[in-house]
């Protein structure tokens, strides 16, 4: 096996201890009688909803997922949607949830399947907003290079889903939501914006939080923040029967990883599943870490990491910080890493993310491409589609974010 190869491996490891089909049974109660309806969005939904009708046979519901990662279901309807920026077929099937919800009684049983990529596809914008608007926003902030903790707040405030809202709207129904996080801290209230977990609402520190970042809203979303919202509050009555439960999370796939390595002999160090910040500079710090270690070792790190648009090429956090950890190291010998997003979709594109050791930039030269003019331009795609150093998955059918793992062969 070659190091990319073992590197790969411990990927697809932290992804499969992730998988719904692997995970979700052991989260699930015996089968309610009655009226089940399940619900849910994200980029894992539809796999979470496959699990469910292994577990429980088929159900009436409606999930959404994003395009490209729909399952065969029996009973509930799976609708493709776009992600990261929300579209028409979202906003529909947005819709079309609610008034399921919103027709379920005191004797009903709702189940939510909620994981990462919830915001963009459960989408309802409130008040006037349009989503031309929402669209507007949503690319402004994800060039911004604000933390996604900054985004799901302002995402809270201008919808009429998110922040409990959805939860609301299917009360006095009971509702148990099954969780996958993909967010650092595992609040259960950032993943997908928290359509079923309360918030206490904060529309003056959105505005704030835009002016902050750069992003200029569009007049309607001003308007509508500088009315002060309409939070669902945590403890509004209508979330008294809901029940909120995180069964999968970033830590448990980078404690899968680390067990891998370890049987292979390596002992491993876990900067921790949490880690945000630029993806380039928190690349320089692992690669300072990677480049003063002694002896063999794997450093693992998870998180969410955010890119600052400087320029129009095509790449995501997790080929950036490859990109400029690949720069940082400047061929050091026996270092090598991965660096993917568990989704199998890093940024925008259908890549997961890509693999560098002490020959990456070597390679670049050899094939005519500039590393440190693909980092200025955010090209990190395009940079190791040119030198074969990408990882593509295709849909992974889950998310617990991005997955980081140097190899220091010592």
């Amino acid at each position: 096996m070659t190091v990319s190869d073992f590197l790969r491996a411990l990927f697809d490891r932290a992804v499969a201890v992730a998988d719904p089909m692997q995970s979700l049974a052991a989260a699930l109660p015996p089968r309610p009688s009655g009226r089940i309806v399940v619900v849910g969005a994200g980029k894992a939904s539809a796999r979470m909803a496959e699990a469910v009708e292994a577990a429980w046979g088929p159900c009436d519901g409606l999930v959404i997922t994003r395009y490209g990662y729909a399952r065969p279901c029996k009973g509930i309807e799976i609708v493709e949607a776009a992600h990261p920026v929300p579209d028409a077929a979202g906003v529909a099937a947005t819709r079309r949830m609610l008034d399921l919800v919103a027709g379920c009684g005191a004797g009903d049983f709702i189940l939510a399947l909620i994981s990462g990529g919830g915001s963009a596809l459960l989408c309802a914008p409130a008040g006037d907003i349009t989503l031309a608007e929402k669209q507007a926003l949503t690319q402004a902030l994800l060039a911004s290079g604000a933390p996604i903790g900054v985004m799901n707040a302002i995402r809270k405030e201008i919808s009429a889903v998110k922040g409990g809202r959805l939860a609301a709207a299917a009360y006095p129904a009971r509702m148990l939501a099954l969780m996958i996080s993909d967010v650092p801290g595992d609040d259960p209230g950032d993943i997908a914006s928290g359509p079923t977990v309360g918030h206490r609402g904060d529309a003056a520190r959105a505005l704030a939080s835009l002016a902050a970042w750069g992003v200029e809203p569009p007049p309607s979303i001003t308007a509508y923040l500088a009315a002060g919202g309409d939070p669902v509050l945590p403890d509004d009555p209508r979330l008294s029967r809901v029940e909120n439960v995180i069964y999968a999370a970033p830590a448990q796939s980078l404690a899968a990883a680390a067990d891998l390595a370890r049987a292979h002999g390596y002992p491993v160090e876990i900067l921790g599943d949490a880690i945000e910040g630029e993806a380039r500079e928190v690349a320089a710090r692992h690669a300072a870490l990677a480049l003063a270690a002694k002896g063999p070792r794997l450093i693992l790190s998870g998180g969410e990491l955010t890119v600052t648009r400087r320029g129009n090429g095509v790449g995501g956090p997790n080929a950036e910080y490859a990109l400029a950890l690949a720069l940082a190291l400047n061929g050091a010998p026996g270092i090598h890493a991965i660096a993917c997003d568990t989704d199998g979709v890093d940024g925008a594109a259908e890549v997961a993310g890509a693999v560098i050791g002490p020959d990456t930039l070597s390679r670049a030269k050899a094939a005519g491409i500039d590393a440190a003019d693909a980092l200025a331009c955010n090209d990190a795609h395009t940079f190791f589609f040119t030198i074969d150093r990408q990882v593509v998955t295709g849909p992974t059918l889950t998310n617990v974010n991005d997955f980081r793992a140097i190899l220091i062969e010592g």
